[in-house]
């Protein structure tokens, strides 16, 4: 028995060295040009917004800057194209982005009929209703024959209905497609309800009430009404680089697991820890297995610090947001956010 397991180890052994990570037509595309495309929402703050220098900052910009830095060993190198949510798609496959980093939900027609893969879960969030106070509703089982405000071609567009329906409710729909429109008609009082992402929903609250109205004057309902998965996407083809992008979430989760952040990661480096050995690269492999350099996660964590450091300088407890970390916290805290092994 023994010699049969060691036989079968040293056979993959020999296939993984002999095979490595093979650069497909995306990836190679990427490099050639120097920097990574990638298509961003046009503006929700805490997740992917152009700070008041023009600097594009966020949770989901982080990941871009990540995958970034895994691929070129510089977080600089991203190109960012901001689209709406009817954009975005057709933007990925005709090739004008390489990927999406914009609160896409991942569902199985997207991941098979439109012809897109998914990387990691970088955040998991739900569908919820943002109303004004004074509207005098506590619930969303009170919003029958509500006004409201809803962004096409989403995921939330469907479950709005489906919802209503299963509580034999109606609702007049304000259907727009652009984000800031969108809030513009909902503070304008053209819809009593908004509808989002409980994400969107607080960035909202928090970022863009006008005066003299604040956010105090408006609630978040406490109804989660869906599962909304939020992750890169992209294109089928380039199974290297769907690898790379799903990877690097991975190795942002997996650094706050391990304790490595952007203050001590050269000191981790010096760690006897056959763990973090690999993962920083001390212990050359896994750069060569997925086909960047061995410093990768190095360079990601010291260049965008690990899951935990983004979640709470985008969104955390410390911003307007003040998103506790709930769903999007480590496994070991009670939280969804779990990394498969790097080795």
């Amino acid at each position: 028995m023994r010699i049969r397991i060691g036989a079968a180890a040293a056979g993959l052994a020999a296939i993984f060295v002999s095979t490595g990570a093979m650069a497909g037509k995306d990836l190679d595309a990427i490099k050639a040009r120097g920097a990574l495309v990638c298509g961003v929402m046009t503006g929700t703050a805490g997740f992917g917004m152009a700070d008041s220098t023009g600097k594009w900052v966020g949770l989901d910009v982080d990941v871009c800057k990540a995958v970034a830095a895994a691929i070129f060993g510089d977080a600089e190198k991203v190109k960012y194209v901001p689209l709406t949510s009817q954009q975005r798609f057709t933007a990925l496959q005709s090739g004008e982005v390489d990927m999406l980093s914009n609160n896409t939900t991942l569902t199985l027609t997207r991941d098979t009929a439109l012809g897109f893969d998914f990387g990691a879960v970088t955040y998991y969030d739900g569908q919820g209703f943002l109303v004004p106070k004074k509207l005098g509703v506590k619930s969303a089982k009170e919003l029958n024959g509500a006004t409201v405000c809803v962004a096409p071609g989403t995921t939330t567009e469907l479950n709005l209905a489906d919802y209503f329906r299963a509580n034999k409710m109606t609702f007049k729909p304000v259907v727009i497609e652009k984000v800031e429109e969108v809030r513009a008609a909902f503070f304008s009082g053209r819809c009593d309800v908004y509808t989002n992402d409980s994400s969107s929903l607080f960035a909202t609250r928090a970022a863009n009430v006008p005066a003299p109205a604040t956010a105090d004057d408006y609630i978040v309902l406490p109804e989660i009404i869906s599962k909304e998965p939020l992750a890169p996407v992209m294109r089928h083809g380039d199974n290297q680089f769907v690898d790379i992008v799903r990877w690097t979430q991975y190795a942002m989760v997996e650094a706050e697991e391990y304790d490595i952040n952007s203050k001590n990661v050269d000191e981790m480096l010096k760690s006897d820890n056959p763990s973090i050995k690999r993962i920083l690269g001390v212990t050359p492999g896994m750069g060569k297995a997925l086909g960047v350099d061995e410093k990768w996660v190095y360079n990601v964590i010291k260049q965008v610090g690990n899951y935990g450091e983004s979640f709470e300088r985008n969104v955390g407890k410390g911003t307007v947001l003040k998103i506790d970390r709930g769903l999007n916290n480590l496994w070991t805290k009670g939280g969804l956010q779990y990394a498969p092994p790097i080795r």
